[in-house]
């Protein structure tokens, strides 16, 4: 039986191979003799969307933005009333409703697309032209503001968050203590790119500009700390001193880590460019990537990107100018302004779109109490802090100042991003914060941003003056700093002026020999200042038509030979001034000149009541021992007789003869 089986199973398989040879051979006999398909007519034209659809909606909103932006600043009774931000944040209502009655999905502001794309471009030209003297002279209070009184609006915001939730009637009892924390965390920063879409447009004064756009760029290390501490304990729900001290930690390694990584980049930058004299092109190109790849790197170890930014272009910016052509200067300026500008207009376009297209859970009583929380802790962390701050600074800041720093604390898409990326199956209660983060968001931008200009105004703040520096305050200001230096080091006070000296001896004795390339390298600071602004005003020159046109024909190298001196007029026109003029002006010298002859009399606590006499009696006897002085040396060396007379000026005279 056995054997039956096997030949029964040799015999199919045999079959099966010979079925599978005659298949295979039908297939090549086939494929040697293909069908006859019926042929079509060439496609003249064809229609493929989904080919381009990302890039071409991407220009599509690009563009949108542009125009936006343009339309805004064709109306400047428009724009002198409402910001800038306002009016993108309505577009994108309008467009997101629009969609959504078309029948498509509106997009939402992805918070990939919006710290890896939108983000950087405006953080970026905030830190290349970074005003540094300003910054570095309030660094402290700048520090107060950004880690202590974010600090604070967290835990009060979210401690009182936590209280309103636990009071029956609210349908919060849901939300923990961990949670209203995390949430605290989230809408307690203020935002750089709104800071920046309002401020700019105010002109407020260079001190109130610095001291909160540059709490709103410190402040995301705090904010980014507390945001990944509480989102990774919220889910245990409690918090050890371990946690806590750990937390500390690592607030110091993502803030000196992220300046640490940005400066790193920034040398590299700046090493690069000293090498880039033969290929100009690509000049800005380093400057670019060298950035991004500093935000990058530092978003890598989740330190802070911001940080990284600021400081890769401040410490780039010198040494790069210096070796770059003034063409790749204009190019880096331009296209950092364009970049940031049209990044900035799609984040306040987008917020209106995400408005739109959100899932919202409406709670009157978490929505008003989160934006009654974020004025009045604001308002107290200011004053509070502003109390200690002026016990240490020689500059007081006034009342009218607390009021607009305080004022100023304007929220925006960072929050937003941050309240999206929360996780839904950890906190359920996602939806209701990020309603009440765009309500704030709103209220800020809308009530505060519309208000702030007219209470400027109102309060009569000092506002920035447009003054071009000149050498004379350049050498003035050097001078102040030599001598306040020298002033510490005589008191053994070792202040901020002692250390800055010793950095700019350091970058100048060997920072600059290594980064700089040729000559520039030795060149002094005041100098190169000189040159600076002698190429602007030549570049204003050119621009304003005052220039000398030259051929085309005529080399760029002309001689100084060729170019002929203006003669001078014949005759100088003498301005006439009357006589009672010029007598007001004759007794003003004779005043004023004969004062500095007076000598300074000791105090004596006998002589209180001056005689008014006195002053002209003294010197007219100082004169006259001077004049028996001159005779008696004149007669005692037989030299000329002397006479004595009184000028016009009333002033007397000894004569020689």
């Amino acid at each position: 039986e056995n054997c039956n089986a096997t030949e029964k199973c040799n015999a199919i398989s045999g079959d099966s191979l010979h079925g599978l040879q005659k298949g295979c051979e039908a297939d090549v006999t086939k494929s040697k003799h293909p069908t006859n398909r019926t042929k079509k007519p060439f496609p003249v034209l064809s229609f493929d969307y989904e080919h381009v659809k990302t890039p071409f909606e991407i220009s599509l909103w690009v563009l949108l933005a542009s125009l936006m932006k343009l339309g805004f600043h064709l109306i400047p009774r428009l724009s002198s009333i409402v910001p800038e931000s306002c009016l993108l944040i309505v577009v994108g209502l309008l467009v997101g409703g629009l969609i959504k009655v078309v029948g498509e999905t509106p997009p939402v502001l992805d918070s990939q697309v919006f710290f890896l794309f939108l983000l950087p471009p405006i953080i970026l030209d905030a830190g290349y032209f970074l005003p540094i003297r300003p910054f570095s002279e309030n660094l402290g209070t700048i520090l107060m503001f950004a880690v202590v009184g974010t600090l604070w609006n967290s835990f009060f915001m979210g401690g009182l968050l936590y209280g309103v939730c636990q009071i029956k009637g609210t349908d919060l009892n849901t939300v923990n203590l961990l949670a209203c924390l995390l949430f605290g965390s989230i809408i307690s920063a203020v935002d750089p790119v709104a800071v920046l879409a309002v401020f700019e447009e105010i002109h407020i004064n260079e001190l109130l500009h610095i001291l909160v756009f540059g709490e709103s760029l410190l402040n995301d290390a705090v904010t980014v700390v507390l945001y990944h501490l509480f989102e990774e304990y919220a889910g245990v729900g409690s918090v050890s001193i371990l946690d806590v001290f750990l937390g500390v930690v690592c607030f110091l390694v993502v803030a000196l880590g992220g300046v640490l990584v940005g400066a790193f980049y920034g040398i590299l930058a700046a090493f690069t460019s000293r090498f880039t004299s033969h290929t100009r092109v690509i000049e800005p190109l380093f400057v670019f990537v060298y950035s991004y790849m500093a935000y990058l790197s530092a978003e890598v170890f989740h330190l802070s990107g911001i940080m990284a930014l600021i400081a890769c272009g401040a410490v780039m910016r010198p040494y790069v100018e210096a070796n770059i052509s003034h063409k790749s200067h204009t190019t880096i300026k331009y296209f950092l302004k364009m970049w940031s500008s049209v990044s900035e207009t799609l984040i306040f376009i987008f917020l209106g779109v995400s408005t739109v297209a959100g899932n919202h859970s409406w709670n009157w009583t978490f929505v008003t109490v989160t934006i009654i929380l974020c004025l009045v802790s604001r308002v107290l962390g200011v004053v509070g802090l502003t109390y200690v701050i002026n016990k240490f600074r020689i500059v007081k800041l006034t009342t009218k100042d607390q009021f607009i720093v305080a004022y100023g604390g304007l929220r925006g898409a960072i929050a937003f991003s941050l309240g999206y990326l929360l996780d839904k199956s950890h906190f359920p209660m996602r939806d209701m914060f990020l309603t009440a983060i765009i309500t704030v968001i709103f209220f800020t931008v809308f009530v505060q941003g519309m208000t702030i200009r007219p209470l400027v105004d109102l309060l009569a703040v000092k506002k920035k003056q447009e003054t071009k520096r000149s050498i004379n305050e350049e050498i003035h200001t050097q001078f102040l700093d030599h001598l306040l230096t020298g002033i510490e080091d005589i008191c053994g006070h070792y202040g901020h002026h002692h250390w800055k000296d010793k950095l700019n001896r350091f970058n100048k004795k060997y920072v600059k020999k290594c980064l700089i390339a040729g000559e520039r390298s030795k060149e002094p600071q005041l100098i190169a200042f000189y040159h600076k602004m002698e190429m602007k005003q030549a570049i204003e020159l050119v621009e304003s038509g005052g220039g000398v046109k030259l051929p085309s024909a005529v080399p760029s190298t002309v001689s100084m030979q060729n170019i002929q001196p203006k003669k001078p007029p014949s005759d100088r026109a003498i301005p006439q001034i009357s006589k009672g003029r010029e007598e007001e002006i004759r007794k003003i010298l004779r005043n004023n000149l004969q004062k500095t002859r007076q000598r300074l009399r000791s105090y004596n606590r006998h002589t209180l009541v001056a005689d008014p006499y006195e002053d002209g009696w003294n010197d007219l006897l100082f004169k006259r021992q001077k004049l028996m002085e001159i005779e008696k040396k004149v007669s005692e060396h037989k030299m000329f007789p002397a006479y004595s007379y009184i000028d016009n000026m009333g002033e007397e005279k000894v004569l020689l003869v």
